[in-house]
């Protein structure tokens, strides 16, 4: 058996096609256009690309983009009254402040300063909160996109038993409490969780966000399950020549692919889906302040 293999970039495509006719509907019909903000502090490359595609991405949807960047020795304060006056900013709908920041700020600090509506990435815990009590919040992007694709490729996740190896705020307990949402049974386990290779075993749905590469091997995965891989790492690839790198996931995709239904690939598959889901979660951030459905 070799699994179907899950396009995020097709994928990605149809939600932003989406987005494009909603952000067109706003302008048309109620003479609003959406505006995303995002932060940057300090000169993080891996950062700066993800951010210039995001900026790329909203501007092409017909979105407002307001693209701010900080030194990386900038006070936690004035980061903190920049996120303020976008709060106070009728032309911004949707905040991000993009992770990792400096050491010397803190993360949830920040955060908090981000008003729940225009929290777009969702880690506020009022989001996150709303989220556990089956609440309207904003949802996490990259947890958002998975459930996006699982439906896709399953339809209906009722009663089907899941599996989420990863335990972070960002993706492993926001897409636990997704799929517990849809009506699955789920687990979340981690790399310290006993018999690991079992648990996994009788998921019918895999989520690994781990951030370990090709750590859920390809027997691990039960005859016909769905394995939805979030992680992103870099690794040796000598076969390329001396110096040379190559992603692959946390699970290990040539071997899981033989046994499992359907599969994301590394690059591919999760990562094209999260700024996706961002543009879409700015429509929708956009509307609930507006009063407005679509």
């Amino acid at each position: 058996m070799t699994a179907h293999i899950i396009d995020g970039k097709a994928f990605a495509e149809k939600v932003r096609a989406g987005v494009q006719a909603n952000v067109s509907t706003l302008k048309e019909h109620h003479n609003i256009t959406p505006g995303l903000a995002v932060i940057i502090v300090g000169e993080d490359p891996a950062s700066e690309v993800y951010v210039r595609n995001k900026v790329k991405q909203t501007k092409e949807a017909g979105m407002n983009s307001f693209h701010f960047d900080m030194p990386a020795d900038t006070p936690e304060a004035d980061l903190i009254a920049k996120v303020e006056a976008l709060n106070n900013d009728p032309a911004v709908n949707a905040i991000l402040v993009q992770l990792p920041l400096p050491k010397h700020m803190n993360e949830a600090a920040v955060i908090e300063a981000i008003l729940p509506e225009k929290d777009v990435d969702g880690f506020h815990v009022i989001n996150s909160g709303l989220l556990a009590t089956g609440g309207d919040g904003m949802v996490p992007c990259t947890p958002s996109g998975c459930l996006m694709m699982l439906k896709d490729t399953l339809g209906d996740l009722s009663g089907l038993n899941a599996i989420v190896v990863g335990r972070s705020n960002i993706v492993g307990k926001p897409v636990a409490q997704l799929l517990l949402n849809a009506n699955c049974t789920v687990t979340i386990a981690h790399s310290r969780t006993k018999n690991l290779r079992e648990e996994v075993l009788r998921a019918d749905i895999v989520v690994a966000a781990v951030g370990r590469p090709e750590m859920i091997k390809g027997d691990w995965i039960k005859k016909g399950a769905t394995v939805i891989d979030v992680g992103v790492n870099r690794i040796p690839a000598p076969e390329k020549g001396e110096g040379k790198t190559r992603l692959v996931g946390d699970v290990d995709y040539s071997a899981a692919a033989i046994h499992a239904h359907a599969i994301t690939p590394v690059p591919g598959g999760v990562g094209p889906m999260t700024i996706a889901c961002l543009l879409a979660s700015t429509v929708t951030a956009t509307c609930r302040q507006k009063g407005i459905e679509l």
